[in-house]
């Protein structure tokens, strides 16, 4: 019976240290004087993180930026004739730049991302991201809040969604 408490024991405190270790993996963003930095990991949907930081801070608006690894990126380029984006993926590249800004629409948080990965050849690709996932390693972000909440509205006849800004006469 002693051997038995002693092997309950054991894997109680294997079990809690997972769960410590877990908990400790769970943060991705630290408050700052100027918003917050985000640090994503392996495999982080990077634009699902932008949005529920957006949701859980209750950010009015914010402006972004950021570098990483991406195990893969796709950008899609706007046919104005089709009224859709034309999307292409690139997997194992690194994001030397990354730039975008938070808003709101009618559905919650609506991210506006732009960014150039370079491949191992030191080819740039860029534009307008439709998602985006950390590769090996991280990718760090910074986010600089603002104070007044803007809003994104689809506008004809592009049916793009555009920033509406509240300019007071």
């Amino acid at each position: 019976m002693k051997i038995v408490k002693k092997i309950i024991i054991i894997l109680t405190i294997l079990f809690m240290n997972d769960v410590i270790a877990q908990q400790k993996e769970i943060c991705r963003y630290n408050k700052t004087p100027t918003g917050f930095l985000m640090v994503l990991r392996q495999g982080d949907d990077v634009i699902a993180n932008i949005e529920n930081l957006a949701k859980t801070e209750n950010i009015p608006s914010a402006s972004f930026s950021g570098i990483g690894f991406a195990s893969d990126v796709t950008f899609g380029f706007y046919d104005f004739n089709a009224k859709k984006f034309n999307p292409k993926t690139f997997k194992k590249v690194e994001m030397g730049s990354l730039t975008g800004s938070i808003a709101w629409n009618e559905k919650g948080p609506s991210i506006h991302v732009h960014g150039v990965a370079t491949d191992d050849k030191f080819n740039a690709y860029g534009g307008h991201i439709l998602s985006l996932h950390v590769g090996t390693g991280s990718m760090e972000i910074y986010v600089t809040v603002n104070d007044q909440k803007l809003e994104r509205k689809i506008e004809q006849p592009l049916n793009a969604n555009v920033l509406q800004l509240n300019c007071k006469l």
